[in-house]
């Protein structure tokens, strides 16, 4: 199963904190987690927006630091830059594959609502307008999960896509809340340029602040808002199933092993 499951526990205390201490609310350990660590994330972030640059790398970078975050929001060790390629090395194949998807399928999407917006109204316009715009947000959600799965998981790009689909219904309140604050994010920074823009220093700093911090922080976000389900629909009916399999890739993952297991395991050595 070395492969299969890659995820992260949000019930593992971290170094240093008593187990016995009150867990502290999601929010604050994610913005602890991310100043903690953005530092790391500059460089990682700077690779990222040049590798975007070109669409057909793009899925490329996508994979990298979705690796990266995840190891970083469950509080495992990340060697950075070696980490984000070596990622984009493993998983490259399904990495071009789905972002060849993807770019076909937000192009449709965004000739599709810029049409209906313009179009003549009528009852069919609205209709179609409302598709459209649903069918962008729950794509856009299951973004999220996609790059997760395709480096955590041994699954197919048909059943990536699948499975994405699925949890992007499944976990809407949480794919809605990272979308809300995502979009706050994306118009602090829009704002900011419309009304400082006619200052060349501001725009300057604006940049590189947003090529610093925000992909780093964006998929980090992602990965505290997708957990929660990919855990209840994927990791936890697994391991229902299997309870004996993999205690050292468990441990490994930062997984709750059952007192049994690791007693027995330690009988064992």
């Amino acid at each position: 199963m070395a492969g299969f499951f890659g995820l992260f526990n949000y019930d593992k205390e971290g170094s240093g904190i008593d187990k016995n201490a009150p867990k502290k609310k999601t929010f604050v350990v994610f913005f602890e987690t991310f100043f903690r660590n953005v530092w790391k994330f500059i460089t990682i972030n700077f690779v990222y927006c040049l590798m975007c640059l070109p669409i057909i790398t793009k899925g490329f970078a996508n994979a990298g630091l979705t690796h990266v975050a995840r190891n970083t929001a469950r509080d495992k060790h990340s060697f950075g830059l070696s980490d984000f390629f070596e990622t984009i090395k493993k998983n490259w194949k399904q990495a071009l594959a789905i972002n060849i998807i993807n770019t076909v399928v937000t192009a449709i999407n965004v000739y599709a609502l810029y049409y209906y917006w313009f179009a003549e109204k009528s009852v069919g316009q609205t209709i179609g307008l409302g598709v459209s715009i649903f069918v962008a947000f729950i794509f856009s959600v299951m973004k999220y999960y996609m790059w997760t799965m395709a480096i955590t998981f041994k699954l197919t790009v048909k059943q990536i896509y699948s499975n994405s689909f699925k949890l992007a219904i499944a976990n809407l309140k949480l794919n809605f809340l990272c979308v809300i604050v995502l979009l706050l994010v994306y118009a602090l920074y829009f704002v900011a340029f419309w009304y400082l823009g006619k200052y060349s220093i501001v725009i300057a700093i604006e940049i590189v602040l947003f090529i610093c911090t925000f992909p780093g922080f964006k998929y980090l976000l992602v990965q505290f808002c997708t957990f929660p389900a990919i855990k209840k629909y994927m990791i936890d009916p697994y391991y229902a199933e299997h309870p004996d399999d993999d205690i050292e890739l468990r441990r490994d993952l930062g997984l709750e092993i059952p007192q049994d297991e690791e007693e027995e395991e330690t009988d064992i050595e």
